[in-house]
C-alpha cells in the first residue's frame, strides 16, 4: 500500500486547463500544444527505477514468506507486476512506447471478449447504432442543468449519508482543480466549482461513483488482513468500471445518451489506434452531435499521457465497455446457477472476476470478509435474478457484420 501511494496515473497523464485555452483560442483548428517536454515538467513524484525496485523487492518477500502458491500471495504478486508496467507506462509519456504499454495493461479496441465474438469497436458500434435515436448530449436530455456545485455537493452528500449511513465515511468537496465535472478519490467525490448539474446527473453520480467505487474502496480498506484490496490495479480496474455501469443500469441510474457515450469512448480509441490525430477525434466527436467543449474533453482522455499525433492513445477508457460485458455476462451465468452469492465478493474491495474463486476461498479461511456496502440490487439474490433476465445477450458473429464509418484501411485489427 505505502508502494504505490504516490503512483497517480491520471495526475500524471492530465493536460492543463492552459492547453484548453490554447487550442479554442485558435478556433479549434489546431493541434494542443503538447510535447514530451510537456510531461517532463510534470514531475511523477518518484523515481521509476527506484520504484520498479521497491515492487521488485516486495515481491520476491512475497513469494519467500508466502511460496508460489499461496492464494494471497499470488495476488500480491500480480498487483507488483502491475504496478511495475503501470511505472513504465508513465515514465515513457510523451512517447509511442506509453501507448504501447496502455494497451497491454488495458487492452486495445481490437480485442475480443471472447474468441469467437465481435471485437470491442464492433460491439460498441453495434450498440452505438441502437442508441442514436437518443437525443445529442449538448441537450442534456432535454433537463435544465439547474444545479449549481454547492447545491449539488449538498444534495450528494445526504443521499450517500444515507447509504453508507455514516456521515463519517464520505465526504463530497468542492473543487477548482479538476477537469471533470466530478471524480471521485479513496473517501470522497471532488465537485468542480464551476460545473452544473441535472437532478440525473447527481444520481448517476451517487450510484457509479458512490455505490461502486467509494464502497469497493471503504470495504477494502477495512479488510483485517487483505488491505490491498483497498487499491486498484489495471486489471481490476476493468471489473470494477464493467460494475459500476452494470449497478448504474440495474439502479435505473443510467440512460441512453450515457450508454452512447460510452460506445463512442471506444470508437474514438479505435481511430486513434488506426492513426487519427487530436483534431480527427474531436471532428468525430462534433460529428456525433456533442458541444465543443464536450468534445474537447472527450479527446483529451484518448489522447492525455501520449501526444496529440504520431504515438497513439491511451486506452484506459475501453475498461468501461470491455468491463461492462464480462461483467454481465459473468452475473447473469452466476444467477442461472443460482451462484449470486459470491457475485457480492466483487464489492469486497477492488477485485477482478478472475480472482472471483480465490476470494470465496480467503473468505472460508477467514482472511478476507464480505462486503460491508453491497448495492441493493446486488444484495437481493431474487431481485438480481429478476433484472439480469431482461439483459439481452450481446452479440455474436452470428448477428451479422457491422457496417463502418471508418475508412477500410484504418479499421483496427482483430487482436
Amino acid at each position: 500500500m505505502e508502494a504505490q501511494r504516490p503512483i497517480r496515473v491520471l495526475d500524471a497523464v492530465k493536460w492543463g486547463e492552459e492547453i484548453e485555452r490554447a487550442f479554442f483560442a485558435r478556433g479549434g483548428r489546431e493541434l494542443p500544444p503538447i510535447t514530451v517536454d510537456y510531461y517532463h515538467t510534470h514531475s511523477l513524484h518518484f523515481d521509476p527505477y527506484t520504484k520498479i525496485e521497491e515492487l521488485n523487492g516486495i515481491e520476491r518477500d512475497v513469494v519467500r514468506r508466502l511460496g508460489e502458491d499461496d492464494a494471497v500471495g499470488q495476488i500480491l504478486a500480480r498487483m507488483c507486476r502491475e504496478y511495475r508496467a503501470v511505472v513504465w507506462m508513465l515514465a515513457r509519456r510523451g512517447t509511442p512506447g506509453f501507448c504501447k504499454m496502455s494497451e497491454q495493461l488495458y487492452g486495445s479496441a481490437g480485442d475480443c471478449v471472447h474468441p469467437e465474438s465481435p471485437c470491442l469497436v464492433e460491439v460498441g458500434r453495434r450498440m452505438a447504432v441502437l442508441l442514436d435515436g437518443s437525443h445529442h448530449e449538448g441537450s442534456r436530455e432535454g433537463r435544465a442543468r439547474d444545479l449549481g456545485a454547492p447545491r449539488a455537493a449538498d444534495l450528494l452528500t445526504a443521499r450517500l449519508n444515507r447509504y453508507f449511513q455514516d456521515p463519517a465515511v464520505v465526504h463530497v468537496r468542492i473543487s477548482d482543480g479538476i477537469l471533470a465535472d466530478a471524480a471521485a478519490g479513496c473517501d470522497y467525490i471532488k465537485i468542480r466549482s464551476t460545473a452544473r448539474f441535472t437532478a440525473q446527473d447527481l444520481r448517476l453520480l451517487e450510484v457509479h461513483e458512490g455505490w461502486v467505487h467509494l464502497a469497493t474502496t471503504i470495504n477494502g480498506q477495512r479488510q483485517p488482513f487483505c488491505t490491498f484490496l483497498g487499491k486498484g490495479t489495471p486489471s481490476s480496474t476493468v471489473t470494477q468500471e464493467g460494475l459500476a455501469v452494470l449497478t448504474e443500469l440495474l439502479a435505473s441510474a443510467s440512460y441512453p445518451q450515457r450508454l452512447r457515450r460510452l460506445c463512442h469512448r471506444v470508437e474514438a480509441i479505435a481511430r486513434a489506434e488506426a492513426g487519427a490525430d487530436f483534431l480527427e477525434v474531436y471532428r468525430f466527436y462534433l460529428d456525433e452531435g456533442y458541444a465543443p467543449r464536450a468534445c474537447y474533453q472527450h479527446t483529451v482522455r484518448v489522447f492525455r499521457g501520449s501526444l496529440p499525433s504520431g504515438c497513439g492513445p491511451f486506452t484506459k477508457d475501453l475498461c468501461y465497455a470491455k468491463g461492462f460485458v464480462q461483467v454481465c455476462e459473468h452475473v447473469r451465468r452466476a444467477v442461472e446457477c443460482a451462484n449470486s452469492a459470491k457475485v457480492t465478493l466483487l464489492f469486497c474491495g477492488k477485485t477482478m472476476l478472475a480472482e472471483l474463486p480465490v476470494l470465496a476461498q480467503l473468505v472460508d479461511d477467514g482472511l478476507v470478509v464480505p462486503p460491508r456496502y453491497v448495492p441493493p440490487t446486488f444484495a437481493d439474490a431474487r431481485r438480481l435474478a429478476a433484472r439480469m433476465h431482461f439483459f439481452p445477450d450481446f452479440p455474436t458473429p452470428a448477428n451479422g457484420p457491422v457496417e463502418s464509418s471508418m475508412p477500410s484501411g484504418q479499421r483496427p485489427s482483430r487482436s
